[in-house]
């Protein structure tokens, strides 16, 4: 019964629920709590595109934390910014964030692809661009 009501990422949901409240409460923050999400998740991307900086990456469950990282604040973002993390404008790339990951193995790549398109909150909406859409959708 409760695979049915549970959510598939339950620490996911409270850190959002708890980093919503927080915008929500502090209205005047709201810029700057996304921003700096946003910068968290640009960094993790620059790490795992730069190939020096890759290098220095000496284990493999480094790597895959840093990938599950970026995938949550790009998640965390669309949650709490008012307009989703997928607009024009947004402090995520997310273009380049689902390109990185269809760089890596599938066995990799695939949960945290699926983590992007069943757990965002704005990626079907109208506002989202098309092409971010097919990059999800193949």
């Amino acid at each position: 019964m409760s695979l049915f009501y549970a959510h598939a990422t339950p620490m996911l949901k409270v850190l959002s629920e708890a980093t919503s409240k927080f915008v929500h409460d502090n209205s005047n923050d709201v810029e700057n709590t996304t921003e700096t999400i946003g910068t968290m998740a640009k960094v993790c991307l620059r790490m795992l595109e730069n190939p020096k900086l890759l290098q220095q990456i000496e284990r493999e469950e480094t790597h895959l934390l840093v990938l599950r990282v970026m995938v949550g604040l790009v998640i965390l973002y669309d949650h709490v910014h008012p307009v989703g993390a997928f607009v024009r404008g947004a402090h995520v790339d997310v273009k380049g964030c689902v390109r990185l990951l269809q760089a890596q193995p599938a066995v990799k790549a695939e949960p945290l692809l699926n983590a992007l398109r069943y757990t965002t909150k704005h990626l079907n909406e109208e506002n989202t661009p098309k092409n971010i859409r097919n990059l999800l959708a193949a």
